[in-house]
């Protein structure tokens, strides 16, 4: 069972960094932000409503931060993607807590979807 009340709604916002330390001085100093690390790549942070994450596990990218969706089912919601016409740009994959997929929407801006795991 999926998590209640999550289904199909944005869930987390993913900002690759080039120095996770940096990041977090200036978010936690600007807004209050607080974190959480999940190894030397990664940390959680919180503005006390929605969380997110900063990684150097990719390249600095522009146009943004990745926008995370959660889904209850992940594999029903990766063939709705595909079907709508999305590509894939990162099939499903293991990760601490869950799993995920990346896609393209039809204007280029690359999303993910993620489920804990069951």
């Amino acid at each position: 069972m999926g998590i209640r009340g999550r289904d199909r709604q944005i869930d987390n916002i993913e900002f690759n960094v080039s120095d996770i330390a940096r990041s977090k001085a200036f978010y936690g100093a600007v807004f209050g932000w607080t974190f959480t690390d999940f190894g030397p790549t990664y940390t959680e942070f919180s503005d006390g409503r929605l969380t997110g994450g900063f990684t150097t596990g990719e390249a600095v990218r522009p146009g943004g931060p990745l926008v995370i969706l959660y889904a209850d089912d992940l594999s029903a919601t990766q063939r709705r993607v595909e079907a709508a016409g999305a590509l894939i740009t990162k099939p499903i994959f293991a990760f601490p807590g869950g799993r995920r997929f990346h896609f393209q929407d039809p204007d280029g801006y690359e999303l993910a979807v993620w489920s804990a795991v069951q």
